[in-house]
């Protein structure tokens, strides 16, 4: 298929002065209240105030952030039969309806709770296709980047707005009045999609050839020798930050009080990490996303050999999670850069093929807070960040000397207008 003929065939994108790419600081909430806030986040204390051991909560972190790594099964549906962006806020409605359920139960570790959440997250993540979908139909480059930062920025604030909010709130409010809570901040900033530029369905085909356009656009994407090495670099351990989950069940093991935890981890990690995404926007666009992902990489494993080689003191575990914070948010934008690479337009099957993306990369998260969780049963508490600083760093370096001397390869699913910084 000749490039001409996918421009021919995709429908035309909104201009770019009207493509305001600040939305995706709002549009990403739903899933960053439920996926950073809860899961990753407040959810390893709430569970150690029930009693349960960070052995166990680590491994129902682990569960419960399996959609963010299973979501293309369902996530193909955000392209097709309504916009993305009603099925953005069709699905933030859902996910806060089961999360309030959820947090009525008698207890969070409760198989009922748990079920629930889980069934949560998975709506939580069709608002993730849905956001692929559409920064993937952005016209320039330059807004796609920023589109990025602003996603990553915005879904790194609002979870940390929703961690503070869980732990801070657990003494004052009952557990259902917490879910109330969530529910609020998952919902109602997904109201923002009301302001984007409509991307219509895409009409006038039959089921033939739409199977055959959607076929077209994933040969496009993953069937080609360049797709090897960004498969593995979306999943590699590097810039997972599993960490983010588990630094709050770390914390009294370094002497850290719940209302510490609520500040380092909460309002001032959202501060913390928004300011590392947007950091990683100033990075000019001709430096290659995957490059500058994994120098970024290596910076954050560096981070966490302070609390892993460190004395067990409040002012260490300061210091390594400040540090940490901060590194993850810029690769956490610049992780969007990668897949948005890797996707190119993001024309009739946009949202299937970053959830696929999306999927793959949030892989790291749900492994590495078992195998992280593993070494603090089996070690103690410096094992969890120690293992790993290791496994990142190797993985960073390993591909990093791959897409050093190697050079991006232009598809027919690149974006149509690219721009140069």
């Amino acid at each position: 298929m000749r490039p001409a003929e996918l421009a021919v065939d995709q429908p035309g994108p909104p201009a770019a002065s009207r493509e305001r790419p600040w939305l995706f600081n709002f549009l990403i909430a739903p899933d960053a209240v439920i996926s950073i806030g809860l899961v990753s986040g407040a959810l390893s204390y709430l569970l150690r105030n029930e009693g349960v051991d960070p052995g166990r909560g680590a491994s129902l972190v682990a569960l419960l952030a399996l959609p963010h790594a299973t979501y293309f099964l369902w996530g193909a549906a955000t392209d097709f039969w309504m916009r993305r962006r009603t099925w953005l806020m069709v699905a933030a409605a859902a996910a806060a309806a089961l999360l309030v359920w959820a947090f009525h139960q008698s207890r969070l570790a409760a198989p009922q709770a748990v079920a629930l959440l889980f069934l949560s997250a998975c709506s939580g993540d069709l608002v993730v296709a849905a956001c692929g979908g559409m920064m993937g139909a952005l016209r320039r480059e330059t807004n796609r980047r920023r589109a990025g930062s602003f996603y990553q920025s915005g879904s790194l604030a609002f979870g940390a707005i929703a961690l503070t909010a869980s732990v801070s709130l657990t003494r004052s409010i009952s557990l259902g009045g917490l879910g109330w809570v969530l529910a609020a901040l998952i919902f109602l900033p997904s109201l923002a999609a009301l302001a984007t530029p409509a991307q219509p369905v895409l009409t006038g085909q039959n089921a033939p050839e739409t199977a055959a356009r959607v076929w077209r656009e994933f040969h496009a994407t993953f069937l080609r020798w360049e797709a090897i090495p960004y498969t593995l670099l979306i999943t590699f351990p590097m810039c997972s930050g599993a960490m983010i989950g588990l630094l709050p069940s770390l914390a009294r093991d370094y002497g850290v009080s719940g209302t510490q935890v609520a500040w380092i981890n909460g309002l001032g990690g959202a501060l913390l990490a928004t300011g590392g995404a947007l950091a990683a926007s100033l990075i000019p666009v001709r430096v290659r996303a995957p490059i500058a992902f994994l120098i970024a990489g290596l910076l954050n494993a560096a981070t966490l050999t302070i609390l892993a080689l460190g004395p067990q003191r409040p002012a260490v575990y300061f210091t390594g999670t400040a540090l940490f914070l901060f590194t993850i948010g810029g690769c956490y934008a610049l992780f969007t850069g990668v897949a948005l690479e890797f996707m190119g337009s993001s024309g009739k099957s946009g949202g299937a093929r970053y959830a696929i993306i999306n999927s793959l990369g949030n892989l790291p998260v749900a492994y590495m807070s078992w195998v992280d969780g593993r070494g603090y049963a089996h070690w103690g508490p410096r094992a969890m960040p120690g293992i790993d600083a290791v496994l990142s760093a190797a993985g960073a370096a390993l591909l990093l000397s791959h897409f050093l001397v190697s050079r991006r390869s232009k598809s027919i699913g690149d974006p149509v207008e690219p721009q140069k910084a």
